[in-house]
């Protein structure tokens, strides 16, 4: 469970997505602030000189004003035209992050003026009138109780001098893409019974605007004849942006639902490796386990090689007894089983090599354990190795296919379902591959002994060489030969530019044809 101001409009998303129910609490003293209507205009200059006339206004009356934007840019422009008209304003974004405690702690105060974009400042109160708490621990660890007296008794007369002024005033520069973010900015005004107000200027110019607004809306806002300066106040404005906002988020929430889609396939994958993983690390031994995969991938290769239900004469026998020396070092004479008929069909061959196999591995193990190593350490060891390559190698397989998979929806076929199937395709694929590699990886393993010895003949290896470098160096120069001169390379050919007909005569500039490489 969770709180916040503002998951009723996202309600529906919790609900589809992550099964939440959204309950709305009721506030616990009555919200008073006055949410007026949106002013919107032609252009973008109209709109901030709006603004500026409402800030100075409030200002005016000794009325804090918060002034909520979409971007540092945004910010930064209004402070320019807010300088020009001398207004004192403080901005917070995320060029001033060192100073957002202390701009906030100011912001109630009665004629400030804030600036600050979505990003910033949020999560904080804006107390009327100012934050005392901060002016108190200012005076240090002990303050002293007449200065305290003294900072309560100004900070009440300020508190009283907003609240007659009307409380805190949200400017809303624009209308974001969600209206969650709207309620955050207009939820800064208005807590716990204070008033306040809020407005949203907004012009034809802007991003949601211009992307959503109607062709017959546009028509009939220019059919009503605005003049310069003029701004257009209706409940059905305030309707028709909601709605415009509302496809916003339907389209968000679309994008959204589809990447967790896409994602639910590879977590279930996800599941089940690091399940399968936490059984071996828990496994004292993993040798059961091992025989197991080692079953399989004979099964596998034996059926691959010679199919179930055929006849000697259709079996690759050659290529059979290639793959088991080139994978498993084996060198197994199958021919020579079926002459001398050691073997009569397919089970049989595929228990004989299952058996051989088996039993040279086994005496590895104990080859192991007269060195005093741990078989079953280098078996786990090997094996969450190989899992944990093959698990990375498979997920940059599952990005590259989720990358090209919508081409599939020009072929009338439904992306998603595609992505499901080949992607348990690649998984089959893998964990096949897991068990191959174990098998291959255990059969040919060996180690090493006489490190320091092998180290020593590496290193009489290279002296070898370097001396040998020597004499040749050292015969060349007894020659008396000297080395032949640089010679200058001229071009036959006239040097072409980047941008000039390629020579070939395919009409292309020739760097997008034959300098493409060059």
């Amino acid at each position: 469970a969770g709180m916040t101001g503002t998951a009723d409009t996202e309600a529906f998303e919790f609900k589809q997505i992550y099964k939440l129910e959204v309950v709305v609490i009721p506030t616990h003293l009555p919200m008073i602030r006055d949410d007026r209507n949106d002013l919107i205009y032609m252009t973008e200059d109209e709109k901030y000189d709006a603004i500026v006339q409402d800030i100075n206004e409030c200002t005016a009356a000794s009325q804090p004003v918060l002034v909520g934007t979409t971007s540092i840019d945004s910010s930064e422009r209004l402070s320019k035209e807010l300088k020009r008209r001398k207004i004192q304003h403080s901005v917070l974004n995320a060029k001033q992050h060192e100073r957002e405690a202390e701009i906030v702690a100011q912001a109630g105060r009665p004629g400030n003026v804030t600036i600050a974009t979505n990003m910033a400042g949020r999560g904080t109160d804006i107390v009327l009138g100012g934050n005392f708490n901060a002016e108190i621990a200012a005076l240090g660890d002990d303050p002293e109780p007449e200065k305290v007296s003294a900072i309560m008794e100004s900070w009440d007369k300020r508190h009283k001098e907003v609240i007659d002024a009307g409380g805190l005033h949200i400017v809303g520069t624009e209308r974001h893409e969600s209206r969650r973010i709207d309620n955050q900015l207009r939820g800064r005004s208005g807590r716990q019974g204070d008033p306040g107000s809020s407005r949203f200027y907004l012009s034809m110019e802007d991003n949601l605007m211009r992307l959503f607004a109607s062709e017959r809306w546009n028509n009939m806002i220019q059919s009503l004849g605005i003049q310069h300066g003029e701004a257009i106040e209706a409940k059905m404005v305030n309707n028709a942006i909601e709605r415009a906002q509302r496809r916003v988020e339907g389209r968000n929430f679309d994008i959204r639902k589809n990447l967790l889609e896409f994602d639910d396939v590879s977590n279930d994958q996800r599941l089940m490796i690091y399940k399968n993983r936490n059984e071996f690390l828990d496994q004292g031994s993993v040798s059961e386990t091992v025989e197991g995969m080692r079953s399989q991938v004979i099964d596998e290769v034996t059926s691959l090689y010679i199919p179930p239900n055929s006849v000697p004469e259709e079996w690759d026998v050659g290529g059979f007894e290639r793959v088991l020396a080139s994978d498993f070092g084996m060198q197994l004479p199958i021919a020579q089983w079926m002459e001398d008929g050691t073997v009569k069909d397919g089970e049989s061959v595929r228990d004989k090599v299952f058996n051989e196999l088996m039993s040279s591995y086994q005496t590895k193990r104990e080859s192991w354990a007269s060195l005093g190593l741990d078989a079953d350490a280098i078996e786990k060891r090997l094996m969450l190795s190989i899992l944990d390559q093959k698990w990375k190698d498979h997920l940059q397989a599952m990005e590259q296919l989720r990358q090209g998979i919508h081409l599939r929806g020009y072929a009338q076929k439904q992306p998603k379902q595609e992505y499901k199937r080949e992607s348990f395709f690649l998984f089959e694929e893998m964990l096949a591959n897991i068990n191959h590699e174990t098998v291959r990886m255990l059969s040919r393993v060996e180690v090493q002994q006489n490190l320091d010895r092998r180290a020593e003949e590496l290193r009489r290896q290279q002296e070898a060489l370097q001396r040998l470098r020597y004499q040749h160096e050292g015969s060349a120069s007894d020659g008396g030969r000297e080395p032949p001169a640089a010679r200058t390379f001229k071009r036959e050919q006239p040097k072409v530019g980047r941008n000039a007909p390629c020579p070939c005569g395919s009409g292309k500039k020739y760097k997008q044809c034959c300098g493409r490489a060059a």
